[in-house]
């Protein structure tokens, strides 16, 4: 017996401040939200012609998409941060309570995306009306918004974002000190700000690209992830913005690559 309290030390004394099976329990669940976002994205594309610009929806209704796709892409690259953060409020809540507490996290993070999501619709109308007015300047929009994500994966303001989303433990003695007052919440939009500053030139080639093409957002889901948690993601930013200087030489000649700024019948 005393052989096995010595060998099964407290969840305090491991550094773990939620029981395992709370640990699995918050991983499922952020899997299920990511799976059941992107059943949801997939399923509104296929109702969805390519085309540039907000694709014709009103300002509500691209945010409820917008949001659908940001949980899809983004809650599992920042579940682990969510986790954490549980772990750290682990003494201080438990079961439903904490459940709120993590939720009101996440809610968090979804407004900053949110946001970001109110500078997209914008920049996706002048988009659309650009290109209605000269087809021809989709090509040079292409080639820009590849410029910019890829000069943007080698800039300062890239590296701190990555470096914080990289390594979220050095921000919760931070947030442990902010105000009790809707402290999830803010905990949960100050990281989101993070991860938009981290990710934003990542999500504009969905500009040339298009917005609801499902295999761009599943590719930039995957380099938003091994960005942020694989050993060598600082590597994979380099690539990726190489890749991206790369396309922005070849877009204004190969008209293939921008398949978000051209027009297309809606599907059948």
């Amino acid at each position: 017996m005393l052989h096995n309290r010595i060998a099964s030390p407290s969840p305090a004394q491991s550094g773990n401040l939620l029981p395992r099976r709370d640990l699995a329990a918050a991983w499922i669940l952020m899997v299920l939200l990511a799976g059941s976002a992107w059943v949801l994205t997939v399923a509104r594309s296929r109702d969805m012609a390519m085309e540039p610009g907000t694709m014709g929806l009103e300002l509500p209704l691209f945010l409820l998409l917008w949001v659908t796709m940001m949980v899809a892409m983004m809650f599992p690259s920042m579940a682990p941060v969510a986790i954490t953060w549980a772990r750290a409020i682990g003494r201080q809540s438990a079961g439903a309570a904490r459940a709120a507490r993590i939720a009101q996290f996440a809610g968090g993070y979804l407004i900053a995306w949110t946001a970001f999501g109110l500078v997209a619709y914008g920049a996706l109308a002048a988009t659309a009306r650009l290109v209605d007015g000269s087809p021809e300047a989709g090509r040079w929009l292409g080639a820009a918004a590849f410029l910019l994500a890829g000069l943007y994966q080698f800039g300062p303001l890239k590296r701190v974002c990555l470096l914080h989303c990289r390594n979220p433990l050095s921000h919760l003695v931070r947030y442990a000190r902010f105000r009790p007052w809707a402290r999830d919440l803010r905990v949960g939009a100050h990281h989101g700000l993070y991860c938009v500053g981290c990710c934003w030139g990542l999500m504009i080639v969905l500009v040339p690209l298009g917005v609801m093409n499902v295999a761009a957002m599943a590719a930039l889901a995957a380099v938003v992830f091994l960005e942020k948690l694989w050993r060598w993601g600082p590597w994979l930013t380099w690539a990726v913005g190489i890749a991206f200087l790369v396309l922005a030489a070849l877009a204004p000649f190969q008209e293939w690559l921008l398949p978000g700024l051209r027009m297309s019948e809606p599907p059948m």
